[in-house]
């Protein structure tokens, strides 16, 4: 029976507007990340919180799915992707709810959480459903078409999100969510999926350490700014033995994520279904895929971290004007993203790989050297587009390599790699960059009082510089006026301070992004070479019966 549904679907095209929905479902999740950095101005506003705060909601969403998506994978196997997804999609709708009505930053960051759980499973399952309802031809076009969707969706949060934001508020942004989360329900009841396989077994203990790990590891890497890098400062929720409990955080995250691996292999050799093949990492050509997935994405959840913070908070402009600044290089990734799949049987992936890794390096050291107050200029628009070409070719040929590199079977254990990956990159990215950030500027504001000396001793004291951040110049100004002393000439000289060093924070950290783009040319030099091919049904259902003679009983 199922060879001759096989043998029926292969011959016949299918519909396909149960495409549209998975495809709108990726726009689903990626409108939601990319609409957070646009509203991130609005968000400040309306709850009195600094910047940092917002982007905890970013860092909760992209750390819940990389926790949890390994467990999604297995629950969609188990039950029934079709069923599943059905579940989780209207989960997202509810989040998006919380996000428009919510009255506090901590609703956000509620509904965020939400979101990441849902996406957790709508992730492995895009995959796991285009297997089932896709063959031949067909299937890679559907396949392509997420890497686009996410780019689309990127150009889309910015554009639409952002003339929302600045025509009607930031809330309105997320009414978009909650209309893509219900057609794609509508959109999934034309989708076909085979039943659950009740003989997946779920590692509960793997599960329990690699969602701790990553948890820990990334709460760890968010507040190292806040906590302290070491010792422990006062927005420290404790302190051990006076060390702060961020780099304690990420210890226990490596050494959680190490047990993982420890137990996994255990079990391996007991002959029990993991929770993940530890063998996805069994060559150099999959790390190497894994690690440029996991530096692309981080890059560029640094850079809609970094961009949308300093036009909106720095220069108080709208998020309409953050959408125009953002628009050269959501463009060029989408475009780029759809265009770079007709160079596979020219070029390797290690070729493309290395040029595109190149490309972004370079791109943001030309960002470095020519960034100013004004994002407009056409130096700039040509760092964004050049990086845009390289982030673009890099997103699409990564998500297809780490389809295909490992051994059919595996291709379950790698979708949930993969979106472990992205996820806890997407995460780390947009922490990183706002520690790294705000810790430059911190630096550089104690070191350029020593250039102002007209700033005194009296009125720096009554400044808390323990808590310094990016802030506008009409914000600095009121509070200076409203709660020092300060005469009118030493707000002017604390402005140009702050101007100097927010700049100044700004290139040193796009030039320390280049360097770790740089790096990522050494594991895609390694990247396999490109071997299109179908996906088994082994991606929505697990293991065929039989397939692992000791399986649990």
């Amino acid at each position: 029976m199922t060879t001759l549904q096989n043998v029926t679907v292969n011959t016949a095209r299918a519909s396909w507007v149960p495409m549209i929905g998975l495809f709108l479902a990726q726009i689903l999740m990626s409108y939601n990340v990319a609409a957070l950095p646009v509203s991130l101005g609005g968000m400040v506003e309306t709850f009195g919180v600094p910047p940092t705060d917002v982007s905890t909601a970013i860092v909760t969403y992209g750390l819940v799915v990389a926790a949890l998506v390994m467990v999604g994978a297995k629950i969609g196997q188990r039950v029934g992707w079709v069923t599943v997804f059905r579940i989780v999609v209207a989960l997202f709708a509810v989040s998006a709810l919380v996000m428009i009505f919510g009255p506090s930053v901590g609703y956000v960051i509620f509904a965020q959480a939400l979101a990441g759980a849902s996406a957790a499973i709508i992730v492995p399952s895009l995959v796991a459903l285009i297997a089932e309802n896709y063959r031949g031809g067909q299937q890679e076009t559907a396949i392509g078409s997420l890497g686009s969707a996410r780019a689309l969706a990127g150009v889309s949060a910015f554009l639409i999100g952002g003339t929302l934001a600045t025509l009607v508020g930031w809330r309105q942004v997320f009414i978009v969510v909650l209309v893509l989360a219900v057609a794609v329900f509508v959109l999934s009841f034309w989708l076909r999926g085979l039943p659950g396989n009740p003989a997946i077994k779920i590692d509960v203990v793997a599960a329990v350490l690699i969602g701790l790990g990553i948890v820990s590891l990334t709460l760890g890497v968010n507040n190292l700014n806040n906590w302290g890098l070491l010792l422990a400062r006062p927005a420290a929720p404790f302190d051990i033995a006076g060390v702060s409990p961020a780099p304690v955080l990420v210890l226990i995250g490596v050494v959680l994520v190490q047990l993982f691996f420890l137990w996994t292999r255990r079990r391996t050799k007991a002959g029990k279904v993991p929770l993940v093949s530890l063998s996805v990492f069994g060559s150099s050509r999959e790390r190497a895929a894994v690690y440029a997935m996991f530096i692309v994405v981080s890059l560029e959840a640094a850079l809609n971290f970094t961009i949308p913070l300093y036009i909106q908070i720095v220069q108080g402009r709208t998020p309409f004007d953050t959408s125009l600044a953002m628009l050269p290089f959501n463009l060029t990734v989408f475009f780029t993203a759809m265009l770079v799949v007709r160079f596979y049987r020219r070029f390797t992936p290690r070729t493309i790989g290395m040029f595109s890794f190149g490309l972004t390096t370079i791109a943001l050291v030309w960002l470095s050297i020519v960034v100013t107050n004004n994002w407009e200029t056409l130096p700039t628009i040509l760092g964004l587009f050049v990086f845009g070409v390289g982030q673009g070719a890099l997103v699409t040929l990564v998500f297809n390599v780490l389809v295909t590199a490992s051994p059919k079977e595996l291709a379950g254990d790698v979708g949930s790699v993969r979106g472990t990956t992205q996820n806890l990159a997407s995460a780390v990215g947009t922490a990183v960059s706002g520690a790294l950030l705000v810790g430059i500027l911190s630096l550089n504001v104690v070191s350029s009082l020593v250039e102002h000396p007209e700033l005194s001793p009296e009125l720096v004291s009554q400044v808390d510089l323990d808590n310094v951040n990016f802030v506008s110049n009409d914000r600095l100004e009121a509070t200076l006026t409203e709660q020092t002393d300060a005469t009118a000439e030493q707000v002017d000289a604390a402005v140009a301070l702050n101007e100097e060093a927010r700049l100044s924070a700004l290139k040193i950290g796009l030039l320390l992004l280049s360097g770790v783009s740089a790096l990522a040319i050494v594991p895609a030099s390694r990247l396999p070479k490109f071997r299109p091919g179908e996906l088994p049904e082994s991606v929505g259902t697990g293991p065929l019966p039989g397939k692992h003679a000791d399986e649990e009983a």
